[in-house]
């Protein structure tokens, strides 16, 4: 399964990276791409993973998350 989050406030490959660390260290979550320009991150998944788990690791960090659809 993968995930697609919006996140708003990424402004530098030093934002993505700690996006990409938080959700990284979700249970679950197999692999994350995160891009910048679209301010996305798109999260493969090992295991059933709610959406406000992933929100929750994003906005831990300091960033708000838009939207999360499934891909």
């Amino acid at each position: 399964m993968k995930k697609v989050l919006h996140v708003e406030g990424m402004m530098c490959p030093n934002c993505a990276k700690h996006v990409r660390e938080a959700l990284e260290k979700v249970a679950g979550v197999a692999s994350v791409d995160v891009q910048l320009a679209e301010k996305t991150a798109a999260v493969s998944l090992s295991a059933d993973v709610a959406d406000e788990v992933l929100t929750q690791a994003v906005v831990d960090e300091g960033y708000k998350v838009l939207s999360v659809v499934a891909a």
